[in-house]
C-alpha cells in the first residue's frame, strides 16, 4: 500500500479478508481444542466473518474496476519466524492465563487474554479453550477473554495500517477493522 499506491483498493481488500482467516482460523482451532468454546463463541464469529467479508468484498470490486492496477509482487505461504512467534506466544499466554486465573478470576484471565491478542488472537483463543476443555472455565466465560484478544489484535492491525501502510490506506482499512471487531462484539 505504501510503495504502490494504485492497488490500495486490492490492499485493503487484502487486509480485511485476511480478516475472514483470522475468523476461519480461529473456528479450526477452537474445534479442535474445545467443540464448547466454539459453539458459545459462534455467533459472534459469524457476525465478525460476515462484516469482514462484506466490507473486503466491497474493495475487491472497487480493485477490480481500477485500471492499471500494478503486477502482484511474489509472495511466501509459510513463514518459520511467524509459526515461530505463535508457538512462543501460545506458550506465554497458556500458563500466565492459569495462574492469573486462579489469582484473580475471571478478571486475570481476561487480562492475560488481552495482552497475548496484541501478538497473536489464535494463541489466546487455544489457551482459554483450554481452560474450557480442562474444565476450569465454563464455555460462557471463554466469550470475553478472546472477544478481548479478537479486539486487541484488531487494534495491532489498525497500528500496521498506520504505521505500514500509506495513510489512504490506513484510513480506508480502519473503519473496516472496527466494523469487524464491533460486529463480533454486538
Amino acid at each position: 500500500a505504501r510503495h504502490s499506491p494504485d492497488v490500495s483498493s486490492a490492499a485493503v481488500a487484502g487486509a480485511t479478508l485476511s480478516t475472514v482467516a483470522t475468523v476461519i482460523q480461529m473456528c479450526l482451532v477452537l474445534a479442535a481444542t474445545s467443540t464448547a468454546t466454539l459453539q458459545a463463541l459462534s455467533i459472534p464469529l459469524i457476525c465478525a466473518g460476515i462484516a469482514a467479508a462484506a466490507y473486503g468484498a466491497a474493495f475487491t470490486f472497487r480493485a477490480l474496476r481500477e485500471r492499471d492496477a500494478a503486477e502482484p509482487q511474489p509472495g511466501h505461504a509459510f513463514s518459520l519466524p511467524v509459526a515461530l512467534v505463535f508457538a512462543l506466544t501460545l506458550s506465554a499466554v497458556l500458563i500466565p492465563s492459569a495462574a492469573l486465573r486462579e489469582w484473580f478470576g475471571e478478571a486475570g484471565v481476561v487480562i492475560a487474554a488481552a495482552a497475548a491478542g496484541f501478538v497473536d488472537t489464535h494463541s489466546a483463543a487455544i489457551a482459554i479453550a483450554s481452560l474450557v476443555a480442562s474444565g476450569k472455565m465454563s464455555a460462557a466465560d471463554a466469550m470475553l477473554p478472546i472477544l478481548a484478544a479478537f479486539s486487541t489484535n484488531t487494534i495491532s492491525k489498525i497500528i500496521f495500517a498506520v504505521s505500514g501502510g500509506s495513510r489512504p490506506f490506513a484510513l480506508r482499512l480502519i473503519p473496516g477493522l472496527i466494523l469487524v471487531a464491533g460486529a463480533a462484539w454486538a
